[in-house]
């Protein structure tokens, strides 16, 4: 007899249900039932992120190096789980093994190619300026602070990593939307997160109806950025009205959803940094 599954959130570094109890069905490709997940309400939501900002000051204090071991840290338990999330990935995108494979591989792949950026972006976004004067004129990137991620509809494992990882290497905490209609790998990938290095609240993650949910993290005040990836067109704009009220970096999903098996760039890594720039006398 087999042991069915019980989905969780992530908040905190625990696993709570949701708050209100409910769960949700989630199906495969064709329509067969596959597990029941847990709906996050808007309660879940805000405790999502108190935990995203309790851990931003010692996530964004960690050395570059240090968080680039831990993102590591993370492919290397994801490679040890490649079959689960291999047939996770073929079950929810209704694609062949093969193709699954591939994905769950190239999502390994991309968490190490973000680990090697940690203690590089920095020689990207900053540097020494040339001014007119006795002074020395430096600019450093730093984290923007706790960014709300929707992620993709369609690419359940890689797009979800494509856009998570980017967001935590840099020093920021997050809050991640599954996919509404996909969320069983992005709910084992917590599992992954919790027992590797990543400290409890540095990744949130929550599963169930984005028009519930994405509101309330478009418009909470201790919300500093929101990747809306995963609204469509449809819905950002609705989204981003609310995440003016209090000046949020916003990054507007694409027409349609781009390869996520590309060559990202640092576009990404670019998108939820700020600039502080210090000016210091020469000679004192």
């Amino acid at each position: 007899m087999s042991v069915l599954k019980t989905y969780k959130l992530y908040i905190g570094g625990k696993f709570p249900r949701s708050e209100s109890g409910r769960v949700y069905e989630v199906t495969d490709a064709q329509g067969g039932w596959l597990a029941n997940a847990p709906r996050a309400s808007r309660k879940d939501a805000r405790d999502a992120v108190a935990a995203a900002r309790k851990a931003f000051g010692g996530w964004s204090g960690a050395t570059a190096y240090n968080r680039g071991q831990v993102l590591y840290r993370v492919a290397e338990l994801l490679e040890g789980r490649r079959e689960q999330f291999t047939v996770e990935v073929a079950t929810a995108e209704g694609c062949s093994t093969e193709r699954a494979a591939a994905q769950v591989d190239a999502a390994i792949d991309r968490w190490v190619w973000y680990a090697g950026w940690s203690d590089k972006i920095t020689q990207v976004a900053g540097g020494a300026n040339p001014v007119a004067g006795p002074f020395f004129n430096l600019s450093t990137p730093e984290p923007t602070g706790v960014v709300a991620v929707l992620a993709p509809r369609q690419s359940a494992l890689l797009g979800l990593v494509s856009t998570l990882a980017p967001v935590i290497v840099t020093g920021n905490t997050a809050v991640l939307v599954a996919s509404e209609s996909a969320p069983l790998p992005a709910l084992s990938l917590a599992e992954v997160l919790a027992t590797s290095d990543v400290p409890g609240g540095v990744v949130n993650l929550l599963s169930g109806r984005l028009p519930e949910i994405a509101p309330t993290l478009a418009a909470h005040q201790d919300v500093n950025a929101i990747d809306l990836t995963g609204a469509g067109p449809e819905s950002a704009t609705e989204l981003e009205v609310a995440a003016a009220d209090n000046l949020k970096r916003v990054l507007r999903p694409e027409p349609t959803e781009p390869d996520w098996s590309a060559d990202p760039g640092t576009g990404r890594l670019l998108t939820f940094l700020e600039t502080k720039t210090v000016w210091h006398p020469i000679g004192a």
